[in-house]
């Protein structure tokens, strides 16, 4: 009974211990963790402890998340559950880096709750799962002063930028002002014009009008963007602080005029050229009249002012970073030398920039070649030459976006091979190359201007006619058209900012997202290239350090490696077996037609054995396929098999060593007592 006593008083006492512990651990060592994820998707990057080091005021965090709700709901749903934890696990980490700046409520919005009804007053997304049940994942951001943001909904496509969204939140929470974009495009990025007479015809016949690019729908999100015609005259930078570029399709001079001068009074561009922009449709009732429209884009003047240079017709292709697809129903998929899917692994991006640093998949169309123009002193007949070299000399290059080793420029004899693409005939033109192709730059330094002696433009001015001879005054006027002369400044005054993109493609609807469940998922990082340089040249140093942090899925590279074995060591097998069974129907097919009708077939008992043969001949073969297909999935039902009993033996192994070790111990120091007490 004493033994007895002594065993449960040990056991009560290792309980009370190990309670105290954690208790222990959890209040005093709560700091103290550890993220073993390889890309560190709990850690906070510089760029969010920056933001929250600048917190002078008590920010509260609500996590709406129908956790409920997402358990009655299906698979699609319930998926969100873990989606859910690590949002909320990262919140934690705000909270902890924020010194009591920042408090966290997790909320989960039941039917007819008040928790509910403020997630509508937040507008937040509603997803209606039943009739009752609705499904909510958003954030609120709210501050003692009454700002109010926040994140509707935590859509897949956020997945891998979930750090930046909460941290641009809490930001924009804490900054009065907004930041202004100004986009200026031959394109409708903004969507259809309200006010004009197309949109005003749509709305009676009960037509959709088209929306601004989902791009731009996300830009203002975080900004305040505004459109610019393209007959504009003058940007003023203390109204835009961002311009945006897209596809200058035949802008005018005076256009041109004004994009020059914004740059040299410290304005920040970003430009997307295109030699061929698939995005931009040429008309139908052109095309019926013989006309060949265009569908490049393009500003030398202002690019041989910054040094670069885009040749129309010409693009950049690479066959190891080239997309296989089809241009048309009617054809065959295969290589398109010019559609590129540029990989960090290959060396496409800058790893030096904060634009395309931490970029993984930026897919291209027909994206043309930047090149960096000589620098010459020689003079030209206005001698101006020398300054400009000088100029170029100020000047610093980075490249953003590149080929391979393996890449190289190709071309096409006009627009109207682009219209009949043929991308074997492509292929078979294309030579690889000795060194990267350059696609993107960001210049920086001291720009000159593209007009130093300024412009002249027609100005119309109505004026009043002669006066006729029977001394009638005639009130008529008459436009005639005058010169007028636009002098600007010659250089900036602060060192200015460009970044080319010579694609358009890339951030349009068709590339850079795709539809989804909940609405327009990003593809890839195309969204995100263009949004860094957004975010760079409105001076968020702090933002750009957290963007594009990698993705959550990781690939299965050994079973990806057995499947890739399998396949080749089959692959003959395959062959031969899929010419067995072309054959045989072919020989069935023969047979078949060779007859006036199906009666005649059934009615000869030899054609009909024949026929039998034939077909079982096609079902044994279809069998072996089968068998030859199964022996691909061994090895990975087998690995599947080593990784399952793996897990379930682990923890009973781990605790039976453990014992073993103990075990021996006790062994040991009893017979070392045994071997102390015999001697004395």
């Amino acid at each position: 009974m004493h033994r007895l006593m002594r065993a449960l008083l040990a056991l009560f006492f290792t309980i009370v211990i190990i309670i105290s512990a954690i208790v222990l651990m959890r209040h005093f060592m709560g700091a103290w963790r550890a993220d073993l994820t390889e890309q560190k998707l709990y850690t906070l990057s510089g760029g969010s402890k920056a933001i929250l080091a600048r917190l002078n005021q008590p920010v509260t965090l609500k996590l709406y998340y129908a956790k409920t709700a997402a358990m009655k709901a299906p698979d699609m749903i319930r998926d969100y559950n873990n989606y859910a934890q690590f949002v909320e696990e990262l919140l934690g980490e705000y909270v902890r880096a924020a010194n009591g700046n920042i408090k966290l409520e997790v909320i989960d919005p039941r039917p007819f709750s008040q928790d509910e009804e403020d997630a509508l007053k937040y507008r937040l997304q509603r997803h209606q799962i039943t009739e009752e049940e609705s499904f909510f994942f958003g954030l609120v951001v709210q501050t003692p002063f009454g700002v109010t943001k926040s994140i509707p909904f935590f859509a897949p496509d956020r997945k891998a930028f979930v750090e930046y969204d909460v941290s641009q939140l809490i930001d924009s929470a804490v900054r009065r002002q907004k930041q202004r974009i100004g986009v200026l495009s031959s394109l409708p990025v903004m969507g259809e014009d309200q006010t004009s007479y197309m949109a005003q015809m749509k709305r009676m016949q009960g037509q959709p009008l088209q929306e601004p690019w989902i791009f731009i729908q996300q830009l203002r999100q975080r900004y305040e963007v505004n459109e610019i015609k393209t007959d504009v005259e003058e940007i003023n930078p203390e109204d835009v602080d961002v311009l945006l570029v897209i596809h200058p399709k035949e802008f005018s001079e005076s256009t041109l005029f004004a994009i020059d001068q914004y740059l040299m009074k410290d304005g920040k561009i970003i430009v997307c050229v295109d030699p061929h922009a698939w995005v931009d449709q040429p008309d139908r009732m052109a095309q019926m009249s013989g006309q060949m429209p265009s569908s490049s884009s393009n500003m030398p003047i202002l690019l041989k002012t910054w040094g670069l240079e885009m040749k129309d017709d010409i693009f950049a292709g690479d066959r190891s970073l080239a997309i296989t697809t089809s241009l048309s129903q009617n054809q065959r998929p295969g290589l398109v030398i010019g559609f590129l899917d540029l990989k960090p692994d290959m060396g496409c991006f800058n790893q030096e920039s904060v634009i395309t640093a931490s970029l993984n998949d930026v897919v291209v169309m027909m994206a043309g070649a930047l090149r960096r123009m000589e620098v010459s002193a020689s003079s030209d007949e206005k001698g101006n030459s020398v300054e400009e070299a000088a100029a170029k000399e100020a000047l610093a290059y980075l490249p953003l976006w590149q080929t391979s080793n393996r890449g190289n420029t190709w071309s096409v004899s006009g627009p109207y091979e682009l219209m009949m693409p043929n991308p074997a005939r492509w292929l078979e033109q294309f030579s690889e190359g000795n060194e990267p192709v350059v696609m993107s730059y960001l210049v920086t330094g001291k720009f000159q201007s593209a007009f130093p002696n300024g412009i002249d433009v027609e100005v119309k001015t109505e004026e009043n006619s002669e006066t006729p001879d029977n001394g009638t005054e005639d009130t008529t006027k008459e436009e005639k058209p005058k010169t007028k002369h636009l002098a600007g400044l010659t250089e900036v005054q602060e060192p200015g900012v460009v970044a080319v993109f010579a694609d358009v493609d890339f951030i349009s609807d068709m590339l850079a997202y795709q539809r989804t469940f909940f609405g327009a998922a990003a593809r890839g990082d195309n969204a995100a290239c263009l949004m860094n340089a957004v975010d760079s040249m409105a001076g968020s140093s702090d933002l750009i350090q957290i963007r594009s942090r990698g993705g959550f899925q990781r690939p299965f590279k050994k079973v990806d490696e057995i499947e890739a074995v399998a396949a080749k060591e089959n692959e003959a097998e395959l062959e031969k077996i899929n010419a067995e069974i072309e054959g045989l129907q072919k020989e069935l097919n023969e047979m078949a037609s060779k007859a006036k009708s199906i009666q005649d077939i059934i009615a000869g008992a030899e054609k009909l054995q024949e026929t039998r043969d034939i077909e079982l001949k096609i079902h044994e073969a279809e069998m072996r396929r089968r068998e030859v297909q199964l022996r691909k999935n061994e090895d990975i039902e087998a690995l599947k098999s080593r990784l399952m009993w793996l897990n379930i033996a682990s923890a009973p192994v781990g605790v039976l060593l453990i014992a073993l070790i103990l075990a021996v111990v006790r062994y040991t120091r009893r017979r070392s007592y045994i071997s102390h007490s015999s001697d004395a």
